[in-house]
């Protein structure tokens, strides 16, 4: 490749990078970047409420699971004591029994 091949591709690459950043900075451009930046903003808006619903629905969730395992311990509870009261008695009237 010859000098002026190379340097014809540089130049023409510093144009080609001038016109682009020039094309960047235009007002157009920049119009165009803010739309599409209030778009992404509005779509972020959108989803987090979708997230805030989804977190509200699984904190109900999670409060109902533990009222049912609060009553279904307290119930084990209730069981217990029950069975204990039953042996008690049987234990009492088998004394009463051989006085």
């Amino acid at each position: 490749m010859s000098i002026w091949v190379k340097a014809g591709i540089f130049v023409g690459g510093m144009a080609a990078s001038t016109l682009g950043v020039k094309l960047l900075t235009s007002k157009t451009a920049k119009k165009v970047y803010s739309h599409t930046t209030a778009a992404v903003i509005r779509g972020k808006d959108c989803v987090m409420e979708g997230v805030t619903k989804v977190r509200e629905g699984c904190d109900d969730i999670v409060a109902d699971a533990k009222d049912i395992n609060e009553k279904r311990a307290d119930a084990e509870v209730i069981d217990i004591i029950e069975d204990r009261a039953d042996t008690v008695e049987e234990e009492f009237s088998g004394e009463e029994k051989d006085n």
